[in-house]
């Protein structure tokens, strides 16, 4: 697959969406990068617990914060990120994020090789808070395994919440 032409993407070019807990706006994918990587943003409100305990079977995650404090549960680990600081999450390492401060937080996700940004699409374009059932069909198409039993857990040792 070849890349695209070089691209310059504004503060507010991409399509932006919602995927329950934290948005998403979709900068580059898979197509434009030769499918190599993909890049979106996360703006997260304040004390939003971004996804359930999961893991990625097909891609590393490579987390850089913008702005704002993230919190990460990787594997037994717990890590926080201030802006500059990059959060490697690799494929097959169970993983959560957070915004673990009072103020927005925003952070840039790289996804190697492409193609996750495909289930944030599909997340965006469901005209309902997802099912349980809903959500863990998506996830499987897309190699992402889901662990909804953790939400209770981590919401309540880390102070956050999840869901719009």
């Amino acid at each position: 697959m070849q890349a695209s032409a070089p691209k310059v993407v504004g503060p507010t070019d991409g399509k932006q969406g919602e995927l329950g807990s934290i948005g998403v706006r979709f900068m580059i994918d898979g197509a434009e990068s030769g499918g190599g990587f993909s890049l979106v943003e996360h703006p997260m409100p304040p004390r939003r617990l971004a996804a359930p305990l999961h893991r990625h079977t097909r891609e590393d995650e490579y987390s850089f914060v913008l702005e704002g404090r993230m919190g990460a549960l990787l594997g037994d680990d717990v890590v926080f990120a201030e802006p500059g600081d990059l959060v490697f999450k690799p494929r097959d390492q169970w993983h959560t994020f957070w915004n673990a401060g009072d103020e927005p937080a925003r952070i840039l996700e790289i996804i190697s090789p492409a193609g996750f940004e495909k289930f944030f699409e599909a997340l965006v374009e469901v005209d309902h808070e997802p099912t349980p059932e809903e959500r863990s069909e998506l996830a499987a198409r897309f190699g992402l395994e889901l662990d909804l039993e953790s939400l209770g857990e981590i919401m309540d040792a880390h102070g956050v919440s999840f869901g719009p």
